[in-house]
């Protein structure tokens, strides 16, 4: 039985997910690339691929999101509203990239091709096309494993308004191409393409494979316009992200039955992508979720 995990976009919500991957290493031992043959990742959900293809521990992981998102999310409050209105976006994401070296050492410089699993990760370029990073093979294009592992994380976490977009360079003998979140261009639930890139390009079959799709958490839609051209910003950029997540599920189950579990708590309010002061409740809810989870039951 092969096992591919799939993770969602959602920002700061990362830490849910996060905390299920703990419970995964405390239950099995060891890594959690490990225990899986693929990872699969949009936004947060791209930058715990990047890390689990790394051999970053989970738990190591969640202190990244607990003491240092506060480097990357900066500035703050009305300072970060003025910068989204008259730049266009509200945080530089070479803070990110600067956290992420900091964290991956020896494997910052690793590029797709080295991960020791299979790995795709989903960005989306200025010009509307979808890109998915992949490791090269026979069977694929073979453009996109020479790209650095965290070069791709980071594009694809590049949430429109919250970050500015992120330049990478010479895929496929190309000049420089800008990228944005994945979740921009409908891939904010990775576990479709996933499918489509283990099922298609690396050999796996849906009969002898386990797909485990973790979420960062819902709370469903009202009704109630937003006020003001800031709120009305991040509504934009939410529904954007969220309605191209919303049918992936459906896709997957009914295009391969039986394959793929869902996990995806809801929410007790609307957290936001960059709300630091949700942190302590979002470790709460993804403690709660991972501790429901039987890990030796959803990988094969």
């Amino acid at each position: 039985m092969r096992n591919v995990l799939s993770i969602r976009g959602g920002g700061i919500r990362g830490i849910i997910p996060c905390c299920c991957l703990i419970k995964l290493e405390t239950q099995l031992g060891g890594l959690t690339r490990d225990h899986i043959d693929y990872c699969a990742g949009t936004s947060t959900g791209a930058l715990l691929t990047a890390a689990v293809a790394a051999g970053i521990p989970a738990s190591q992981l969640l202190t990244v999101y607990t003491e240092r998102s506060k480097d990357i999310f900066t500035p703050t409050g009305i300072a970060a509203d003025g910068k989204r209105i008259i730049q266009g976006f509200m945080y530089d994401p070479k803070n990110l990239h600067d956290v992420l070296v900091s964290v991956f050492g020896a494997a910052a410089s690793w590029t797709m091709n080295d991960s020791p699993i299979g790995v795709m990760i989903s960005a989306t370029a200025m010009d509307g096309h979808n890109w998915f990073f992949v490791k090269d093979n026979a069977k694929n294009n073979q453009t996109t494993g020479v790209v650095k592992l965290i070069d791709a994380a980071v594009a694809s976490a590049c949430a429109p308004t919250y970050f500015d977009h992120w330049p990478i360079a010479g895929i496929q003998g190309q000049q420089t191409l800008n990228f944005f979140d994945g979740g921009a261009g409908g891939t904010a639930n990775p576990a479709y393409q996933a499918c489509v890139e283990a099922f298609e390009y690396d050999g796996f079959t849906p009969a002898d494979t386990k797909v485990a799709a973790l979420g960062t958490g819902f709370f469903p839609a009202g009704s109630t316009p937003p006020k003001g051209l800031v709120q009305t910003i991040g509504w934009v950029t939410s529904t954007l992200v969220d309605s191209g997540e919303d049918w992936v599920d459906d896709a997957v189950k009914r295009q391969w039955p039986g394959v793929m579990q869902s996990f995806n708590p809801q929410l007790p309010s609307d957290i936001d992508e960059a709300d630091l002061s949700a942190i302590p409740t979002l470790v709460q809810i993804g403690q709660q979720m991972a501790a429901g989870m039987d890990w030796t039951q959803i990988l094969g």
